[in-house]
């Protein structure tokens, strides 16, 4: 488990007017995103609680939220795990996750509204900019915000919540793909912004073809990534 810092983690214990457990839950999935507890680490209850400065009760509360969304596993007599899923799996969720994209892009071109297709071309701008310094770290964020954004547009709860936790799952294969194939970085914004222009013609069948493209495109380059030696640390 990391060590206790400084840090936006310790306000959740000043903010008694939220459910504890929730943001307990949400921090958790923010390190699990960011790669600060990585795939099979075990979650201790008592250090999780001494991290985030809140008792025992909503750590455990949130562990079964997490579980619920797919970040961890509860293994009987070992304990809490982050969620570690195969080459295989993952394969098979990209296949998932294409169809929910799919079905994502062609509900939005049909329904954006102004403010989100402005926040979409943003964030492609945004992309852009990093990706000319191959910046893995910098470029992950934002395409987590973007296809975050996509899902709202498409106006239907239940496929965003969905889609979620299928993305949940793959965060840890993307930003590996990122961090050792960071020349797709400009390949993948191009996409970004292929789709884009699509929803905001309104062309619900070719913003449904290129998100699943997208995805599977995505499946691709993670193979070609596990394919290369990981990066140097610097």
């Amino acid at each position: 488990m990391p060590r206790k810092a400084p840090g936006p983690a310790h306000a959740i214990a000043l903010l008694q007017s939220n459910s504890l457990p929730t943001l307990v839950a949400h921090e958790l999935e923010r390190m699990i995103v960011a790669g600060d507890l990585i795939a099979g680490t075990k979650l201790n209850e008592e250090s999780v609680a001494d991290m985030l400065g809140v008792s025992r009760g909503p750590v455990r509360e949130a562990f079964r939220a997490l579980e619920q969304a797919g970040l961890v596993r509860t293994e009987k007599n070992r304990g809490v795990f982050v969620r570690q899923i195969s080459l295989d799996e993952a394969n098979e969720i990209y296949e998932v996750r294409a169809a929910l994209d799919g079905l994502i892009g062609r509900l939005a071109a049909e329904r954006i509204q102004p403010a989100a297709l402005a926040r979409l071309r943003e964030i492609v701008r945004r992309m852009h900019a990093v990706g000319r310094a191959r910046s893995a770290d910098a470029y992950f964020p934002l395409n987590l915000e973007f296809h975050d954004v996509l899902a709202d547009a498409a106006g239907n709860r239940a496929l965003a919540a969905n889609y979620r936790r299928i993305v949940n799952e793959l965060n840890l294969y993307r930003r590996e793909t990122l961090a050792r194939h960071a020349d797709a970085i400009p390949i993948s914004t191009r996409d970004h912004e292929a789709i884009v222009d699509a929803i905001a013609r309104g062309d619900a069948s070719l913003a449904e073809r290129l998100m699943r493209e997208h995805v599977m495109n995505s499946r691709e380059r993670l193979h070609v990534a596990l394919s290369k030696a990981p990066p140097h640390s610097s």
